[in-house]
């Protein structure tokens, strides 16, 4: 079987600007590239792990940490970080599903569904112009303080699982910090706005500042100002997060819905739920310090 470094280049070159966003067109394309490495006689298993990787991270989709990539001359260091915390950022993801699946498994005393521990922790902190829904998506959980819902997905709504009871009470903790004021859930409110807008540009600003760095590197500070916002933002998210697993954990544990080891499987999963905050966080700042780096250093070169 064939593995260079020059057919995993070309490889990878053709998949990171694969743009096809529909399952059924990333579906052909692999098909077509698992045709074509079998004519090659290269590792299948390779191109398979390169076309899934690349799926999520093709141009039209970059995130601002990818497109360090492109980057002619990228110093090997700012290389480094950006996949260590994609590394780190998989990982983590990855120990979430796991764990939330190994506590979907494990049933609560109580017998109490997702649904139901919501309307109960909702009616002991008073909380009754909130309603409870079930939506669409794997792990789509969210409080929408808009329309006052508690969006639960299917597998948490009607599941009486310890790590359904503990992400009810997680999404359960926003509403009772919109209902108290909460001061982070409040400033988070109000950079909604400019985040939606940020975000919607961000991507392109950089991708164009990346390219013109050399002649015209005020883009790129108009690009690094932009994922500012949206560092900002992720920060901020940080102790809306932590405060709402809190939350919900002190009234799982005071409502005794659960045995104590199953409230120590509970914190458990919020934990891990929390840590892909953090990482996301901590990634974001690192990443506006390259792009920061990355402009200082082309208008010193000016």
């Amino acid at each position: 079987m064939k593995g260079g470094i020059f057919y995993r280049g070309a490889i990878m070159t053709v998949l990171i600007f694969q743009t096809d966003r529909t399952p059924e067109c990333k579906g052909a394309f692999l098909n077509e590239t698992l045709k074509w490495a079998e004519q090659q006689q290269l590792d299948e298993n390779l191109i398979i792990y390169l076309s899934n990787f690349t799926m999520y991270f093709n141009l039209l989709s970059m995130t601002p940490s990818m497109m360090l990539f492109i980057m002619p001359g990228m110093p090997p260091g700012v290389m480094f970080l950006s996949l260590l915390f994609i590394g780190i950022s998989m990982l983590v993801s990855w120990r979430l599903k796991s764990k939330f699946k190994e506590y979907s498994e494990v049933p609560t005393s109580s017998g109490m569904t997702g649904k139901q521990i919501a309307e109960k922790m909702l009616r002991d902190n008073g909380i009754y112009d909130v309603q409870v829904v079930s939506v669409d998506g794997f792990l789509s959980d969210h409080y929408n303080p808009a329309n006052k819902t508690v969006n639960l997905s299917p597998e948490v709504y009607s599941s009486a699982s310890v790590a359904a009871a503990a992400v009810a009470a997680h999404e359960c903790g926003h509403a009772v910090q919109h209902a108290t004021s909460y001061r982070w859930l409040a400033m988070r409110s109000k950079l909604v706005p400019a985040v939606q807008i940020s975000s919607g540009l961000v991507q392109w600003v950089l991708l164009g500042g990346i390219l013109l760095v050399n002649g015209f590197p005020a883009l790129l500070l108009g690009g690094i100002i932009l994922f500012g916002v949206t560092t900002l933002f992720s920060v901020i998210t940080l102790p809306v997060e932590f405060d709402a697993s809190r939350r919900g954990l002190a009234w799982l544990n005071s409502a005794a819905i659960m045995r104590p080891q199953e409230f120590t499987k509970a914190k458990d999963a919020l934990w891990w739920a929390a840590m892909t905050y953090v990482v996301a966080a901590v990634a974001s700042i690192v990443t506006l310090f390259q792009y920061l780096m990355i402009y200082l250093g082309a208008r010193n070169r000016d």
